[in-house]
């Protein structure tokens, strides 16, 4: 074992901000499709089951490289590798951007997911440099960042396409992760890895960790629920608002990206309030305003102003559901946070990869209600295993997985 040195001290403002600024802009490159699936099925001649598939592989290959890529930031210099994953996805963007069929943008999207988890090697390397009072607010800060990029690229990639093309999208976004790339490479800290794990035993190990931590197979669970009723939403948007009635354009449909960044505003929040009360607190409240806002949505589910507040209060709920969960599992097992992030959010986006893939069958059969429905069920699902955890948390000595 070779412990990562004490850099607490050197965890500035603008370092801080840094790490937000890297992890958002890594992240987006995961929601670009999403706007567009729209326009891709017009200019590919492809159904929209077949398009729907973009997103949907996206979301597998963020899971795929979150399980076997994450954990090598345990072992491995954290520097060395966000660089390099970096590179990579840049120009797995530019040649998405590229694709003459359905065929390579499926291809592209899988590695742009695979590639795009370098945020998540970014998550705990903040963690480790933060003090543990603050710890709280410093994830909620960098998650900050990483979620107005999720949400924030969806207004980006509307904006760009109803301008310039779809194609201009991806390659926008190429040209943005290889600057932030070179940004980092002078800025970033090169600490010391904090363990000696040969690959098989790393991966191993993260079994054991499954095994032994029950307090992150509940929050797997209940994330992965709000996970799956928050790509179904979003993954069905832009068929939504683009058909009769509404007949929004790409650009409209990308601003929808802004009442889902107000709701990032709440990942600080959340930080501080697992700082002074507790994560379980930012648990409960996050999941049930995921519940109320679907609940209100399917009741007027033509209602464009509802389903900008319902945007804007059921993203707030699963951000701070998120940051709070994080800072529930970062603080099991200080030498293995690369990997315990690892397993939690490759949890959470194969619940997205699930919700993208269901609810596009449901939007084509059945029509927008039935998406709303089901991230009603998914949210009240979520919120049970929420109280469900919530107590035995309280009650360690019974609790059971």
């Amino acid at each position: 074992m070779q412990p990562l040195p004490r850099r607490s001290a050197g965890l500035t403002p603008g370092l801080t901000f840094l790490l937000a600024l890297a992890t958002g802009t890594a992240v987006s490159a995961i929601y670009l499709n999403q706007p567009l699936l729209s326009t891709l099925a017009k200019s590919l001649g492809a159904p929209h089951e077949t398009v729907g598939l973009i997103a949907t592989l996206t979301q597998v290959g963020y899971a795929i490289g979150i399980l076997l890529l994450v954990p090598l930031g345990d072992v491995l210099p954290k520097k060395r590798l966000v660089t390099t994953k970096l590179a990579l996805l840049a120009l797995a963007l530019a040649a998405s951007g590229a694709a003459r069929n359905i065929g390579v943008l499926w291809a592209g999207s899988l590695l742009i997911g695979i590639l795009a988890t370098v945020a998540q090697d970014i998550v705990p390397l903040a963690a480790d440099l933060a003090p543990a009072k603050r710890r709280g607010r410093v994830i909620g800060t960098v998650m900050s960042g990483l979620l107005l990029g999720i949400l924030g690229s969806r207004t980006f990639s509307g904006v760009v396409a109803e301008h310039w093309g779809w194609r201009a999208v991806f390659v926008a976004a190429a040209v943005l992760v290889a600057l932030v790339g070179a940004i980092l490479t002078v800025a970033l800290p090169a600490p010391a890895p904090r363990s000696s794990l040969r690959y098989g035993d790393l991966l191993r190990s993260m079994a054991a960790h499954v095994r032994d931590q029950p307090q992150l197979r509940r929050a797997v669970l209940t994330q992965g629920l709000l996970g799956l009723a928050f790509s179904a939403f979003w993954t069905n948007l832009s068929f939504h608002l683009s058909g009769p009635p509404l007949g929004l354009s790409d650009g409209q449909i990308g601003l929808f990206g802004l009442a889902g960044a107000a709701g990032a505003l709440g990942a600080p929040l959340a930080g501080r309030l697992g700082d002074r009360r507790g994560p379980n607190t930012g648990v409960l409240i996050g999941v049930a305003l995921v519940a109320i806002a679907f609940g209100f949505m399917l009741l007027a589910p033509g209602a464009l102003l509802i389903t900008i507040a319902g945007a804007v209060v059921f993203d707030l709920g699963v951000q701070m559901s998120l940051i709070s969960h994080q800072t529930i599992i970062y603080a099991l097992d200080s030498n293995a946070r690369a990997r315990l992030n690892a397993l939690f959010v490759s949890g959470m986006f194969l619940a997205f990869s699930l919700g993208s893939l269901v609810s596009v069958q449901l939007q084509t059969r059945f029509g927008w209600p039935a998406v709303l429905l089901l991230g009603l069920a998914a949210s009240i699902s979520a919120l049970a295993s929420a109280v469900r955890a919530s107590r035995a948390r309280a009650s360690p000595v019974t609790a059971t997985a």
